[in-house]
């Protein structure tokens, strides 16, 4: 069986599904350990770094990829098989930003109450009891639970040679943001361009079903998988 390490410098990071070019190509049946940074892009290190500061939306959730697959063609099925997913740093980040998520008003909805402070939380992250840490930053509330990482984004190339935002989920994946997407899972995504152009990212060490205030516990993440080509039969 194959295996592939590869850990992106700063300048692979890919931001959008399509319109960049495979950092290498794989055969089927390849094993991957991937490194992935953060959804902050490392912007967010301290209670005192603030998203309205720190974090440019243009390059946020940084991809590990694209990877071509070969032999992939429309039509085609990738499964994308989940082996294991481990924190790659003892902390995470989180953050509420104005304008940003579901709990506020943003471009595009208009909400009555005002905007969300701009606020970042650090989590302290114990991989041996496997345990991650909040600590409110308004109150004397602390309390620990348990890790369940988890990939936000995981897609292919969208059809039509479009170019989707790393912050999109659509058909080809992308920014799902589902709890499901962690080891034991499987994901089948339709192959829309040849090499399928897959990659993943926007690592989360916790999240419940979705992120109401925009986002979860981010962190880098290490992940296992393996590429699994099945000719047609596209979902």
């Amino acid at each position: 069986m194959n295996v592939v390490e590869f850990t992106p410098d700063r300048e692979q990071y890919a931001y959008t599904f399509g319109g960049v070019e495979p950092v290498m190509r794989i055969e089927p049946g390849s094993v991957l350990r991937l490194w992935s940074e953060d959804a902050f892009n490392h912007a967010l290190k301290s209670i005192h770094d603030l998203s309205s500061e720190k974090v440019d939306l243009r390059f946020v959730n940084p991809q590990t990829g694209p990877f071509h697959v070969e032999g992939a063609e429309p039509g085609d099925t990738l499964a994308i098989h989940i082996v294991d997913l481990t924190p790659a740093r003892t902390w995470g980040a989180s953050a509420t930003i104005p304008f940003f998520g579901g709990l506020t008003g943003t471009d595009r909805t208009v909400n009555l109450q005002e905007a969300l402070p701009d606020t970042t939380w650090i989590y302290e992250v114990d991989l041996d009891a496997g345990m991650v840490g909040f600590e409110a930053r308004f109150g004397d509330f602390a309390v620990e639970l348990p890790l369940a990482p988890m990939l936000g984004t995981v897609g292919v190339a969208p059809p039509g040679g479009e170019v989707r935002s790393s912050l999109v989920p659509e058909r080809f994946g992308g920014n799902m943001d589902s709890p499901e997407v962690r080891a034991g899972t499987t994901i089948f995504l339709g192959v829309n361009q040849e090499g399928a152009l897959f990659s993943l990212g926007d690592g989360h060490y916790r999240q419940g079903e979705g992120e109401a205030c925009g986002t979860a516990v981010e962190g880098a993440m290490n992940s296992t998988i393996i590429v699994e080509l099945i000719k047609g039969n596209a979902p």
